[in-house]
């Protein structure tokens, strides 16, 4: 099993590589691909150095599957050429997400739908992600009219540029600014850029992402997405409006019997998600469990994941263990 990683250098593709470790992923040949300025470096892997490489010499060694975590840009220009040369590409970036030919996939969810003609795959948002994790088994049993949601995301999410900014001024350091003010003991209501109709491309994510995932446009999601100063770790305020009524002890055990949720929801010893304790875990924890008291067959959540992990890298090595625990690569 020949694998690539698409931006081996960067936040996102480090975990990448930590996780195809600890998961002992069966690979026969790994290639680290980056940036002009970083070819000829070496990463460690399994205790080995492994010289980067650029993208054309990785595309000439024909892998078998590319995970991309090199933006949008990279992944429109080249994930079609290993694709046409045979390789399974998974994407990171939001360059395929929506393109109704290419199929965004949680594998917990619908992972299912993969067969060999897809040789793009898309990995969704991080905050749509552990979004769909939560919400999919209670849609399925309680069917979703509305969701509204506000999430608090952390500076990785932004990037290196934005862990920077807020290390340096916790330490008073004058930097460089990824966002157009300060994020220490500052709560920014900007993620991505702005649309015409004034939400962000991060709010539109979380709005269409899980009409997709979940193939159906039944519900609707309204979202606000907020930069908060913390390292890592993403976390939602969400509030779900169904079809159907519900008791909150039928929902605690449906979440805690759903793999890859951690339920933490226990008042009485304040029990309940944090980034702390995400922080380089793979499930997606929720807790604050509690009835709408304003508005019939209505459930307040608060949902915390590890947006590196299972809302990037976890999610996109996940999908490549199904291709080839299911023999589609």
């Amino acid at each position: 099993m020949k694998v690539a990683i698409v931006g081996a250098t960067g936040m996102v593709g480090a975990v990448m590589l930590k996780i195809l470790e600890e998961r002992n992923f069966h690979i026969t040949e790994l290639l680290l691909i980056a940036s002009e300025r970083s070819v000829g470096k070496t990463l460690l892997f399994g205790g080995k150095p492994h010289r980067v490489i650029g993208l054309a010499e990785a595309l000439a060694s024909k892998p078998d599957i590319a995970i991309f975590s090199a933006g949008g840009a990279i992944s429109l220009e080249w994930a079609p050429k290993f694709a046409e040369a045979g390789t399974t590409v998974i994407d990171n970036s939001s360059a395929w997400r929506m393109d109704p030919s290419k199929k965004l996939i949680v594998p917990e969810i619908n992972a299912n739908s993969l067969t060999k003609t897809d040789k793009i795959i898309a990995n969704p948002n991080c905050s749509t992600i552990q979004l769909v994790m939560a919400l999919a088994p209670l849609h399925k049993k309680y069917k979703m009219k509305r969701v509204v949601v506000s999430t608090y995301q952390s500076v990785s999410g932004t990037g290196v540029k934005a862990v920077r900014q807020l290390e340096n001024e916790i330490s008073g350091i004058t930097g460089e600014m990824a966002y157009p003010y300060p994020i220490h003991k500052n709560a920014i209501p900007h993620c991505d850029t702005f649309e015409a109709n004034g939400y962000t491309k991060e709010e539109m994510k979380l709005a269409r992402e899980p009409q997709k995932i979940l193939d159906d446009l039944s519900f609707s999601i309204s979202a606000t997405a907020v930069r908060i100063p913390t390292a890592g770790g993403h976390s939602e305020s969400v509030n779900v409006e169904f079809f159907h009524d519900f008791t909150l002890t039928e929902v605690r055990t449906l979440l805690h019997q759903t793999a890859g949720i951690t339920l933490q929801d226990n008042p009485d010893t304040n029990t309940y998600p944090m980034p702390v304790f995400a922080h380089d875990k793979d499930d997606v924890f929720v807790g604050r469990i509690r009835r709408d008291e304003t508005q019939p067959n209505s459930l307040n959540l608060w949902i915390v994941s590890d947006n590196l992990r299972k809302g990037a890298a976890t999610n996109a090595v996940q999908i490549a263990e199904y291709l080839v625990e299911n023999s589609i690569v």
